[in-house]
């Protein structure tokens, strides 16, 4: 009988998915098209061409982007820039958030009180200082110039925190009883507890950098360093009109973040449930 009642629910679950994943598939299916394939009284899903109806994908447009639009080039830049951001902005958020909750220091609620009172501040306000800050250090237009001031995150740092304050006391006892440090306890006890939240904080991370463009767009001159959003954001100006070509740097950009999602999607909710059950 629960089956029966909660039949309703699954039905509109399934639509609701269904429609979130049309335009990912007319994405994915424009930019295999022929330019004059796209445009057509009747519209297909399917690349076929328009006059005899007959399957025809093309690698072009992905060829195009990539070379003659610098996207090859964005994309390397991406992954470049978060295969040294993830690790380092992971590695100083966990330190940083295991001193918060585990290491008694003076000051140290007030500290983590005014720090929370900075997300208050609106983003945008901070562009300026960061563009001076990154200036004075010589980190303009360079890619280091997007790694170095988003190394820390402080809602990272907010989540981390929280579960390792729930993460049971005598753990540590235990292991300082058996002579352990400060460093060993938090590489051999606290990380590997704390798996399931570094998951959540790694993937999220790694999707907000991955698409972010504002910093890129204030930081970046020189096309060669362009990251990917930014990137693609110069093509579909470059190509208006143009949508197969738009799609297929849209795919390129998102297909990597839905694979992501999609491999590890068990960690991310094996991650946010321990959050809830812990908090």
């Amino acid at each position: 009988m629960k089956k029966v009642r909660l039949a309703p629910i699954y039905v509109a679950l399934i639509v609701l998915a269904a429609i979130s994943v049309v335009p990912f598939i007319w994405m994915l299916a424009t930019s295999f098209k022929h330019g004059h394939d796209v445009y057509t009284k009747v519209p297909s899903l399917l690349p076929l061409d328009r006059k005899t109806g007959e399957w025809a994908p093309t690698l072009e447009n992905y060829e195009y982007v990539f070379d003659l639009r610098g996207l090859g080039t964005a994309f390397v830049n991406s992954v470049w820039v978060c295969l040294i951001l993830i690790p380092a902005k992971l590695l100083i958020d966990a330190l940083a958030a295991y001193a918060f909750a585990r290491v008694p220091f003076p000051g140290r609620d007030k500290l983590f009180v005014l720090m929370l009172g900075g997300m208050m501040v609106p983003t945008i306000t901070l562009l300026v200082p960061r563009v001076f800050v990154t200036q004075e250090l010589g980190l303009f237009d360079s890619q280091w110039g997007l790694i170095v001031p988003n190394i820390a995150s402080v809602l990272d740092i907010f989540l981390l925190r929280q579960f390792f304050m729930s993460l049971p006391g005598e753990l540590e006892e235990a292991a300082r009883i058996d002579g352990a440090g400060r460093m060993q306890i938090f590489w051999q006890i606290i990380v590997p507890l704390s798996k399931p939240v570094l998951s959540v904080v790694t993937i999220t991370s790694f999707i907000f950098h991955w698409n972010d463009l504002v910093w890129p767009l204030v930081v970046l001159n020189d096309p060669e360093k362009y990251t990917l959003p930014l990137a693609l954001q110069q093509l579909a100006t470059a190509e208006a009109g143009r949508s197969y070509y738009i799609m297929a740097g849209a795919a390129v950009a998102v297909v990597p973040v839905i694979a992501i999602l999609l491999i590890f999607q068990r960690r991310i909710l094996q991650g946010i449930a321990f959050s809830g059950l812990k908090s």
